[in-house]
């Protein structure tokens, strides 16, 4: 696949979480909860989870911001849902990774997250693919 035919892929992949978000709401009862904004660029995100026993059980957002900020935040809520505490910061991670254009652990499976690797050539851009992976980072480590 050719790199403009693979960007636009992508793009149709940004678009689709921003267009229709995956997990967007919040979890009522017990959920740990998280909010954080980016001052820069005015983008906000509400995180809820709901961890049990090192395993974040469920996951949802709400917010507004630019379409890089929702998409990002619906594909992380996708990709943490099921997994254990340490697996979801190890993501995250490897998430931060790629976008600052680091080598990263390319045998993680990113899913639809590796429509998001071409923010990392618009720096300003960075703080809005990772706020929503900050908030869960944020959320987990006061669980602890």
């Amino acid at each position: 696949m050719s790199s403009n035919n693979l960007d636009q892929l992508y793009r149709r992949v940004i678009m689709d979480h921003y267009k229709n978000p995956r997990n967007k709401g919040s979890i009522e009862e017990g959920a740990l909860t998280i909010d954080m904004n980016n001052p820069t660029c005015g983008d906000r995100i509400h995180l809820t989870l709901q961890v049990e026993d090192g395993v974040i059980q469920n996951a949802k957002f709400d917010g507004e911001g630019c379409s890089i900020s929702m998409a990002s935040a619906s594909m992380m809520t996708q990709a943490v849902k099921g997994k254990k505490v340490d697996e979801a910061l190890k993501l995250s991670t490897t998430f931060s990774e790629m976008m600052l254009g680091k080598d990263y652990d390319d045998s993680i499976d990113l899913e639809d997250i590796e429509a998001l690797h071409g923010v990392s050539k618009f720096p300003a851009r960075i703080k809005c693919a990772t706020l929503a992976w900050k908030a869960m980072e944020k959320g987990v480590s006061e669980e602890k």
